[in-house]
């Protein structure tokens, strides 16, 4: 690890900057609820297959409306905890020790709930996250409380 220089404060702030295009324009926000009492598949917005389709012809899940919408994704390395005088401190090539030990997963959060665990990877010049383990639905309701 001493052999390993420190990373700047100018990569670090390119890489917290370098977010190639991920806000997207998300449009149209896709079908109107259908009104009160309606069927699935009548009125505008319908959720079921287009009039004078079969079932299975070109028609989409009743859930699609579903899969566009946005969600932020976060990945914990690890937290630190310090009292305001060495906060005040820190300057460039600081060192914070965080609480976690090299080569434990990294936790992934989905609008800020726990949902997986994974290890980091470099694709193409950029850090990613493999996933190694899924959350247990009884494991997220936990950390709901």
């Amino acid at each position: 690890m001493a052999d390993t220089p420190p990373i700047s404060q100018t990569d670090l702030d390119k890489l917290m900057s370098d977010d190639d295009g991920l806000e997207q324009d998300w449009g149209d926000p896709g079908p109107a609820m259908p009104p009160p009492g309606a069927e699935p598949g009548e009125g505008p917005g319908h959720f079921g297959p287009p009039p004078g389709t079969a079932a299975g012809e070109g028609a989409s899940r009743p859930l699609d409306f579903i899969l566009d919408i946005p969600l932020e994704i976060s990945v914990e390395l690890g937290r630190a905890r310090m009292v305001i005088n060495d906060l005040l401190q820190l300057g460039q090539g600081s060192v914070i020790e965080l609480s976690k030990l090299a080569g434990e997963p990294l936790e992934i959060f989905v609008n800020g709930k726990l949902v997986a665990r994974g290890e980091v990877v470099v694709v193409n010049e950029k850090f990613g996250v493999r996933v190694t383990d899924i959350v247990s639905p009884m494991e997220r309701v936990k950390s709901l409380s």
